[in-house]
């Protein structure tokens, strides 16, 4: 699957992902192939660019939940800017609200893991698209985390609202590391906009200054009180944040992968509370049945000398209880690792996943079939 720009789009290229309007109505499914005329309309969408399928290449596999995330996105996004937008100017939002219980309805009461695919961005969007992935994000945390009612519904919109200080700088930024300078302008300029806006509870406006701190002093590297630290639902709206901005899909730069993302958030316990990241580990999947991963393999040569070599593997059975320790088999061996048992976890590690071109797992199902302990998954 390749990135195409607009400008760069050709009758008879097939779509690798589908095109929804603001109402979530689908307007071009996968795989339809591009006409002229549907080329001029996408042009209006202000889109970056589409994912095209490659001439040969089959539509990869999505199920209905990965189908109902990316609908649910961009309808989402249409009503973000506009309500962002708005509020910035100093006026009332349209449905700010309602969308907040939309995420709640669909995100905060899941009882299994989702695919959390990320979408392409720009700098003209990012905003949006972060504040609508956090409130997702937190929404899945709490959920796992048994919140509910008014409380659910303070986290969920205070993290649509906790960075629309963005929308006043000439230079979004765009990725995980900002100057912290910069964190504080953000701050200032959120603060500000947020006492203009009448419509906001009192309890939600001091949430999002409480998680705004955070973020400031992760930043600067100073100590959290205390009382930041405590404070669980700040907590939770800068772990979502944080997440996002990591594998956040840019136009320029490379996302940091799933993987890699929570080996941060893990490694750092005084950052990020264990129990916050658990209960996103718990919600989204991460190295499940059928990821290809990159696996480090430490082994003995026969001269007694140890050695490293890196290998390519797949998943075939997750772990639950320790996320990197789930049951692999290596390609180019057939060998099975399970790196729960001690022995060979200390052996073998996971490096990080194999990704495609729009941040899917690669997946090999009749690979996957035929390896499985307990046979086809």
């Amino acid at each position: 699957m390749l990135f195409v720009k607009v400008d760069d789009l050709k009758p008879g290229m097939r779509l690798g992902k589908p095109i929804y309007n603001k109402n979530g109505v689908l307007l071009y499914d996968r795989d339809t192939k591009l006409t002229m005329q549907a080329i001029y309309g996408i042009k209006n969408f202000n889109l970056m660019g589409l994912y095209i399928l490659e001439p040969a290449e089959p539509v990869p596999p999505m199920t209905d939940d990965d189908i109902n995330f990316e609908r649910f996105q961009t309808m989402a996004v249409f009503s973000i800017r506009e309500d962002l937008d708005l509020i910035a100017m100093g006026k009332k939002d349209k449905g700010l609200d309602w969308l907040c219980s939309l995420v709640i309805k669909n995100y905060g009461t899941l009882d299994h893991k989702i695919n959390f695919v990320q979408s392409l961005r720009s700098s003209e969007d990012f905003v949006y698209k972060h504040v609508l992935n956090v409130a997702i994000l937190s929404a899945l945390i709490a959920g796992q985390l048994g919140v509910k009612g008014g409380r659910l519904n303070s986290i969920v919109k205070a993290a649509v609202l906790h960075d629309i200080g963005v929308t006043r700088l000439k230079e979004v930024p765009d990725g995980a590391e900002v100057d912290p300078e910069v964190r504080k302008v953000i701050k200032s300029n959120t603060d500000e906009i947020l006492r203009s806006y009448g419509a906001l509870d009192e309890d939600i406006q001091k949430l999002i200054t409480q998680m705004q701190e955070i973020y400031v002093r992760e930043g600067t590297g100073d100590e959290l009180p205390e009382a930041l630290k405590m404070n669980v639902n700040a907590n939770i709206l800068h772990v979502a944040d944080t997440y996002d901005r990591m594998t956040a899909m840019k136009s320029e730069t490379e996302p940091t992968s799933e993987v890699l993302a929570i080996r941060h958030l893990l490694d750092n316990e005084d950052k990020y509370d264990p129990m916050i990241v658990n209960a996103l580990i718990k919600a989204i999947n991460i190295l499940f049945p059928g990821v290809c991963v990159e696996l480090l393999v430490n082994e003995t040569s026969i001269t007694g000398e140890e050695v490293e070599r890196v290998e390519k593997g797949l998943v075939i059975r997750g772990n639950d209880d320790a996320i990197f320790e789930p049951m692999v088999i290596e390609f180019r061996s057939n060998t099975m690792y399970d790196l729960s048992v001690p022995s060979v976890g200390s052996k073998v590690k996971i490096i990080d996943v194999m990704k495609t071109m729009d941040n899917r797992i690669q997946l090999d199902h009749d690979l996957l079939d035929q390896f499985a302990p307990l046979g086809p998954l």
